[in-house]
């Protein structure tokens, strides 16, 4: 599906529309097919038979009325039962004038003026496989009560200092047994408001007693006989269940203090997620074990990404099918009761908490379903288990959270039970619940923590600790050692590689699968040669992929990175999906790139595949500062010394090729050492920099300490070269490359093809090999980082002759002229998608078209053509190599 096409094919629709014919064109627009168009037409499909509608299975339901009241008629459409029985995707109404549509599976509504329709294209997307999706906001809730713990937590720290992992823990266990408190009252566990007002009425308002009453509290809750305590305290319930088993120190609070306690009551703590809790530990736990230990703690929204296409929308699917078939229900029921949902980084249990609450909910409408069909099924109670939850955590506080967490999820699931059935499971005591275990997942068996079954379904899902290859521990080192153990080649993997392996190791030659969180890098550069070959030779695939997002969370200090989630299952001829920008779309394969191609991987080389200019790094620039200038430097040591000019050339790097910013250096070659020595500002700069040189604990630094009047390279131009920036936005449409002379000087910060035929600058500037760099270039978070050894080595040149090179040529020299009519315009601003000269763009579309026709003889259709023909011939020109 070409976007661009269907929004021009809606534009035409709408612009000459055909009122016999607009129903039938709008889904030949989405690409339905022909044949299927022509029977409904014919009224083979069409299961109505009233003039002006149309009731495709599934599909459409579309009426034409110029009489009726638009807004009444889609309503009494949406509440008629033989119509939904058909379940079509869409309900659609107009007089032509007007169109108003609803989709059935989302809720989503549309009432929009028939001529606006181009606007709103993505509306009817599912039509052509790409399902928008459909994700919780965040509660407000939820955030509200994350702030104001951390605020407590702040408030308390400042009278009780922690300056030990025992207090530490302490504090983290005082934290959570208020939260749960806080939760009771509200969820009918306690009697309403039961905890706040007894500290509100109880305690005095400085807080000087308010620590002696709650130590004595949380006794109270872990003892079953209470005679001796006050009637006020004897009115708790026993709690048990292990939170407050142990004696805890109870902080100390102040008339501040004790008001946030207060005031975190009044919030309704019954709409909040248990996953409050992962964000609660990461306020309060210290930031370098926070750091160390990867918690990325996370929200709703993005736990969706991933349990929602691993297994919960084939649930779904499986609901809608059965309809008001009984067996099919009940087989469906017997299949969640069968699953094992498995996190081995469970953190405090957000993505188990969330799993197990969405399989509730989903198990709740089948109930609803059966009860419809007989009175047999009147009394309804949940049968899912803590036990079908299991994880793994290296944490112990977060474990013990996890296990909480999650008995307050499954308290919450028995409160929508009664208020849907009028009885649920009972709630006290509490039961230890969910296989969460304490531990180091990449030195565990996996299988000992979660067995696996004979009929069982089993997911692995989770957020596993990132941690790039140059910041990890010696720990973490060693537990990549250990996991890759006989392997070679998999020291520059990141942490989660670990995860990923195991996992993969796990799910092989099952049907179980599996779907992690990671930030993007591993799916790009070295880390996809290195990672990918070793999970698609176990027999694997990408089932799905949600492509480079950023990532956030309720947590304070929001620990927001660059992500992507990946899905992984055993080959199988199911259908694949990519999802970008919330829109699902069907491919018939997704690469270690997370592109819909075959599985190619793209190694680093030294040299290109094919004989072109050699491209290099910039001249390093390390330990010689002194010898860089500003305009104003530049302009002082000129006016000081005139003759000094000829010793300065401008630099550039990424930045100042794409932002237009001046820079300079002193720049001596070898000959004019002496002559540079004889201008008192440089000597002095030459010497400083080798003071700085000398002093280095570079050894290499020390080394260069010789020659402290030049950089580390030396590499200049002598006619015109070609520079790549080496950081570069993912929004352009092409990568800002430049033309220097001999006066101009690159840094390491870019890449540079010295002294280069024009004709190398068409293929840098083209789409073509921008769609090459996007896809399998490594990133900095989602911006391109390009390299000679990635991206200009492993490019599939095409085969040019002598009067290709001129065509190219002629189409460089267009684009040069374009730049050159706006000089106040820096690269950036020029090739700012948004803001793009339209002479500048049509000049670049030109040299699209001629360089397509150096791959073939017909212009591609679309980027994704681009990629899958470079892919092929990049396969080509391997195996021509290798033979």
């Amino acid at each position: 599906m070409n976007i661009d096409a269907l929004e021009q094919s809606i534009q035409k629709l709408v612009g000459n529309l055909d009122q016999d014919s607009f129903i039938y064109d709008l889904l030949l627009a989405y690409e339905q097919p022909k044949a299927s168009i022509t029977r409904l037409q014919k009224g083979d499909y069409n299961l109505s038979k009233k003039d002006g509608e149309v009731l495709w299975k599934k599909k459409l339901f579309f009426k034409a009325d110029r009489e009726a009241d638009l807004h009444v008629l889609i309503d009494e459409l949406q509440g008629d039962a033989d119509l939904s029985r058909h379940h079509p995707r869409f309900l659609i109404v107009t007089d032509y004038q007007t169109l108003l549509a609803v989709d059935t599976k989302t809720d989503d509504t549309l009432d929009i003026e028939i001529a606006e329709l181009p606007k709103h294209f993505d509306f009817f997307l599912p039509w052509a496989g790409m399902e928008k999706s459909q994700y919780q906001s965040e509660n407000p809730a939820d955030i509200k009560a994350a702030e104001r713990m951390g605020r407590l937590y702040d408030l308390i720290l400042e009278n009780n200092p922690a300056e030990s992992d025992a207090e530490r823990h302490a504090l983290n266990i005082f934290l959570s047994r208020l939260l749960f408190c806080y939760f009771a009252e509200d969820t009918g566990i306690f009697a309403d408001d039961q905890f706040t007002n007894a500290v509100a009425s109880h305690t005095e308002e400085d807080g000087s007693d308010l620590q002696a009453y709650l130590q004595k509290l949380f006794t109270v809750l872990n003892t079953k006989s209470r005679d001796d305590y006050p009637k006020f305290l004897q009115a708790f319930p026993y709690v048990n269940g292990g939170l407050f088993a142990d004696e805890y120190p109870v902080p100390e609070f102040t008339p501040k203090s004790r008001k946030i306690i207060i005031e975190c009551g009044a919030l309704n703590w019954k709409e909040i997620n248990p996953d409050i809790f992962g964000s609660m530990i990461q306020a309060v736990v210290h930031t370098d074990q926070r750091g160390s230990m990867g918690m990325h703690y996370t929200s709703v929204v993005n736990i969706m990404k991933v349990i929602e296409p691993l297994f919960l929308n084939s649930l779904h699917e499986e609901l809608e099918k059965a309809e008001d078939r009984e067996k099919r229900l009940v087989k469906l029921l017997e299949r969640i009761y069968e699953l094992q949902i498995f996190d081995p980084a469970c953190g405090s249990g957000n993505f188990l908490i969330i799993a197990f609450k969405e399989l509730c909910k989903l198990e709740i409408e089948i109930f609803k379903q059966l009860q419809a069909i007989s009175d047999k099924w009147k009394t309804a109670k949940s049968g899912i288990r803590l036990t079908q939850f299991y994880g793994i955590e290296l944490d112990d506080f977060a474990q013990e959270t996890a296990k909480l967490s999650l008995w307050l999820a499954e308290h919450q699931m028995n409160i929508a039970f009664r208020e849907v059935f009028g009885d649920s499971n009972p709630t006290l005591p509490l039961q230890e619940g969910g296989n969460i275990v304490c531990g180091n997942a990449t030195r565990m068996s996996w299988e000992d923590v979660c067995p696996k079954g004979v009929r069982s379904e089993i997911y692995i899902l989770g957020n596993p600790p990132y941690v790039g290859a140059r910041k990890q521990s010696e720990s973490q080192k060693s537990d990549l050692e250990h996991v890759f153990f006989g392997s070679t080649n998999f020291k520059n993997l990141d942490y989660i590689a670990c995860w990923f392996f195991l996992g993969a190791n796990y799910i092989s030659g099952t049907n179980y699968q599996m779907a992690f969180v990671s930030t993007n890098s591993i799916n790009q550069g070295q880390q996809v040669s290195l990672l990918w070959p070793r999970l698609f030779d176990l027999g694997l695939e990408i089932g799905f992929a949600h492509q480079s997002f950023k990532w956030t969370n309720n947590a304070k200090g929001n620990a927001g990175v660059t992500c992507v989630v990946v899905g992984l299952r055993n080959v199988d001829r199911k259908e694949k999906y990519i999802y970008n920008s919330g829109v699902s779309h069907k491919v018939n394969n997704i690469n270690g790139y997370l592109i819909p191609a075959d599985n190619i991987v793209v190694a680093s080389r030294r040299k290109s595949l094919v004989d072109v200019p050699k491209m290099l790094a910039g001249n390093y620039t390390g330990h010689a500062q002194q010898l860089m200038l500003t305009d104003s430097e530049k302009e002082k040591l000129i006016e000081r010394h005139p003759e000094s000019e000829r010793l300065i050339k401008r630099i550039v790097g990424s930045n100042e090729i794409i932002k237009g910013i001046t820079r300079w250096c002193i720049w001596i070659r070898d000959e004019d050492k002496e002559f540079a020595e004889t201008i008192p500002d440089i000597r002095e700069r030459i010497h400083k920099v080798k003071n700085a040189r000398e002093s280095s604990r570079d050894k290499e630094a020390n080394k260069l300490s010789v020659r402290p009047h030049q950089l580390r390279d030396i590499n200049e131009t002598t006619s015109n070269s070609i520079v790549v920036p080496i950081v570069s936005s993912e929004n352009r449409e092409y990568l800002p490359v430049a033309f220097i002379g001999n006066d101009t000087i690159v840094t390491n910060k870019a890449m540079v093809l010295y002294d280069c035929p024009p004709y190398i600058f068409a293929i840098l500037s083209s789409k073509m090999h921008m769609v090459w760099v996007r896809a399998i270039s490594g990133k900095l978070e989602t911006r391109i980082s390009y390299s000679n050894v990635i991206c200009y080595n492993t490019f599939p040149f095409p085969e040019l002759d002598e009067s290709d090179k001129e065509r190219l040529e002629a189409h460089v020299f267009n684009i040069l002229d374009q730049r050159e009519l706006y000089p106040e315009k820096s690269l950036a601003q020029l090739y700012d998608p948004n803001k793009m000269p339209n002479e500048l763009r049509i000049a670049h579309h030109e040299l699209d078209l001629e360089i397509d026709k150096c791959y073939r003889s017909r212009p591609f259709e679309n980027d994704e053509k681009r990629l899958q023909n470079l892919f092929v011939l990049y396969e080509h020109m391997i195996e021509s190599e290798g033979a």
